[in-house]
C-alpha cells in the first residue's frame, strides 16, 4: 500500500477547494478532516497546514524570508532586503521574519525556502577558507 505525501494531499485539497465558498467549501473540509481522520493522518496536521501555505502563497506571489542579522537593522534596511528579495524571486510580497544572532560576527543571513544568501562575515571568511585550502 502506498503512502499519502503530505505535499500531494495539500495539493489535493487546495485544487479540489478552488471557486468553491460557503456550504460548499465547509462540507469539502469536512470530508477532508474525515479522510485524514480515517487515514491516522491527523497528527500531520501542522505538516499540511504548512503546505498548504506554502501552495497559497506560490500561487498568490507571497514568499517567506528569515533574516538574520547580528543586531537590529539601521533604519531603511528592512526595505532594502525586501526588494532584493522580491527582485531576486520575481514575487509580489515579501513577509520577512527577523531574527537577531549575536554570534554572528556581522552581515546577513537570508533563508528563503532551501536557498541561503549567506553575506555573514563568518561566511565569507569560510569562503576564503575553501578558496584557499582547493587552489
Amino acid at each position: 500500500m502506498a503512502s499519502i505525501s503530505i505535499k500531494n494531499l495539500a495539493e489535493a485539497i487546495y485544487d479540489s477547494s478552488q471557486g468553491k465558498e460557503g456550504a460548499e467549501l465547509s462540507l469539502l473540509l469536512e470530508k477532508s478532516v474525515i479522510f485524514l481522520q480515517n487515514k491516522n493522518l491527523l497528527g500531520k496536521k501542522e505538516e499540511l497546514l504548512k503546505a498548504l501555505e506554502k501552495i497559497i502563497n506560490k500561487e498568490e506571489g507571497v514568499i517567506s524570508a528569515k533574516v538574520t542579522t547580528n543586531s537590529k537593522m539601521k533604519a531603511g534596511m528592512e526595505k532594502e532586503v525586501e526588494d532584493f528579495i522580491k527582485k531576486k524571486y520575481k514575487i509580489k510580497e515579501v513577509i520577512l521574519e527577523l531574527k537577531e544572532d549575536p554570534k554572528l560576527l556581522g552581515g546577513i543571513k537570508i533563508e528563503v525556502g532551501d536557498d541561503i544568501i549567506d553575506g555573514t562575515l563568518l561566511g565569507k571568511i569560510n569562503q576564503l577558507q575553501t578558496y584557499l585550502i582547493t587552489n
